[in-house]
């Protein structure tokens, strides 16, 4: 069985592909061409979970990613992965790698792209809210999707000064507590929210209730923690729209110049499994 260490994985991982690699990914799962079943986890009383992540993908095989959350670590990250990649075909384990990386990486990316499907063609101006993992990833992967002419990265005490003005918004904080307000946002803007800290949330409430919603997957999205957003209760999931569904055009996107649209991520497997199947096919074609 191959193992491939964090470094290797951060090698071998093709972040300039990985974009297409998930729109592929939610085209599958919106089309339900994809098996996902909703995301468990155990407690660790109050420390953190660990929680079980399975899919498989027609094009990227069969993996289950396992990640612990433990919100108070300083020390390490708040989020730690390993994924196990099987063999479709017989169930043999193929491959075990460092899913901690790819965690983050795919995350932004999924936002990323969400920007790319939905923010004005003319956006120049992206605020990422958050200095942590999440916003360093953020700012690799949004510019391999869109000219920016200025980013913006804001800590506490930041986020109003980083939000009015922005094109694009990207909250990545870990707030039990909105950092982006309606009031801030101005009229076409695009956010993505990838933040969890239930039952709170880093979304104004009035910004939820005011945009046009897209998610990963309703089966996730809409789920009880600690699968499901929060923000989204008392929504139809029928008004929300999946990534993939936007892809393949089976829902439109943007409509208006002055729309605001707003992608909140819950993070699904089908992501694990796109891009560890990037970082296996790199490794084979190594050796």
């Amino acid at each position: 069985m191959l193992v491939l260490s964090r470094a290797e994985v951060e090698e071998l991982l093709d972040l300039d592909a990985l974009p297409d690699a998930l729109a592929r990914a939610h085209v599958d799962l919106s089309s339900g061409a994809a098996s996902m079943p909703a995301r468990i986890a155990a407690f660790a009383g109050d420390a953190g979970l660990l929680g079980a992540m399975p899919a498989y993908l027609p094009s990227a095989g069969l993996g289950c990613k396992l990640v612990s959350l433990f919100p108070g670590n300083v020390d390490r990250p708040t989020h730690q992965a390993e994924i196990v990649i099987f063999d479709p075909e017989n169930g043999t384990p193929v491959a075990v790698m460092d899913g901690t990386y790819i965690t983050a990486m795919r995350t932004a990316a999924a936002a990323a792209l969400s920007a790319r499907l939905l923010a004005r063609p003319d956006a120049r101006v992206l605020a990422i809210l958050g200095t942590g993992v999440q916003s360093r990833a953020a700012q690799e992967m949004f510019p391999r999707v869109h000219d920016f002419a200025e980013v913006r990265v804001a800590g506490r005490g930041e986020y109003e000064d980083a939000v009015r003005g922005a094109d694009v918004v990207h909250a990545a904080t870990h707030s039990p507590e909105s950092v982006v307000l309606l009031d801030w946002v101005s009229p076409g803007t695009h956010v993505s929210s990838v933040g969890y800290n239930a039952p709170g949330s880093e979304l104004d409430p009035a910004l939820v209730a005011a945009a046009t919603l897209f998610i990963e997957y309703r089966d996730s999205s809409f789920a009880p923690p600690p699968s499901g957003a929060p923000e989204l209760a008392g929504i139809d999931p029928a008004s929300v729209a999946e990534l993939g569904e936007v892809v393949a055009g089976m829902r439109p996107g943007r409509t208006s110049t002055e729309e605001i649209t707003l992608y909140k991520s819950v993070g699904v497997a089908v992501q694990d499994l796109a891009a560890a199947a990037l970082v296996l096919a790199a490794a084979e074609a190594r050796t």
